[in-house]
């Protein structure tokens, strides 16, 4: 059995070269894709709570199998028959198909509202930045970089649909939500990596909060000259800034009326 499977991901692991950062596919990638997920997450704004869940619940189950099969794919090629703790889905751009599906199942309350906002002001912010900076996106392998590709694009159309449809992110408690969310996050990913790394003598770090260093650009070199214990607090500040940032945005054209606003239809 597991010689059959390392023949078919073999069969599948399919090398190629980087696709070039800004260059004509991924600008076009990019613009075309936003554009699409915007458009679908209107059209799709006024869906009944249980459509909505629908529809949550069956991005979770493609993001959850398609994570799988990456899970399998890097352990028969990229670490050769063997498991990367570094390759875990606890990552920040993970989180949404754990949440997509939790929250259908969840009574309306604090706790569905401050996933639903996490997905708004966090995971949309994650999706967005990726294209921004697309070294994690644009990788060796087929396989790899066409799931990167759509899963951080997946992220962006779920963000943008709760946004629309106002089921979180709108308001000033749900930024609170999202950003206590965000923390207990971060402290549940500090406890793995520690366990991980002190119990089982291996690499992992989940959401970069430490123990071990920062890979993300300004913050590894914080973590250089400072350590992971300085660089944790300025690096959670900055992502609930950003996510800040991005609640503003949407409550500034919420409230102005703009032609976009996404006051819902009386």
């Amino acid at each position: 059995m597991i010689n059959a499977m390392d023949s078919f991901f073999e069969s599948i692991a399919f090398p190629m070269e980087p696709i070039p950062s800004y260059g004509v596919f991924h600008i076009s990638y990019t613009l075309i894709g936003f554009t699409l997920c915007a458009f679908a997450a209107w059209k799709l704004r006024k869906v009944s709570d249980k459509t909505a869940n629908r529809i949550l619940f069956s991005l979770g189950m493609i993001l959850g199998l398609s994570e799988i099969f990456k899970q399998f794919f890097y352990f028969f090629v990229i670490e050769n028959n063997s498991y990367s703790w570094n390759d875990f889905p606890f990552q920040l751009c993970s989180i949404p198909m754990y949440m997509c599906l939790i929250v259908p199942w969840l009574k309306p309350g604090k706790l569905q509202r401050g996933m639903y906002s996490f997905m708004v002001l966090y995971n949309l912010l994650g999706g967005a930045i990726s294209f921004a900076e697309p070294s994690g996106l644009l990788l060796d392998h087929v396989f790899l970089t066409v799931h990167a590709l759509i899963w951080h694009m997946l992220l962006v159309f779920i963000g943008l649909f709760v946004c629309f449809s106002k089921r979180g992110g709108n308001k000033r408690s749900d930024y609170v939500y999202a950003t206590l969310t965000f923390v207990a996050l971060c402290g549940v990913a500090f406890i793995l990596n520690c366990f991980v790394q002190y119990g089982l003598k291996e690499k992992m770090n989940m959401f970069f909060v430490g123990p071990g260093k920062s890979p993300i650009v300004v913050f590894a070199q914080f973590s250089e000259w400072f350590g992971w214990y300085v660089n944790t607090p300025i690096y959670i500040f900055a992502v609930s800034l950003g996510a800040y940032i991005v609640f503003s945005i949407i409550h500034y054209i919420q409230n102005k009326h703009l032609p976009f606003s996404f006051k819902k239809a009386e």
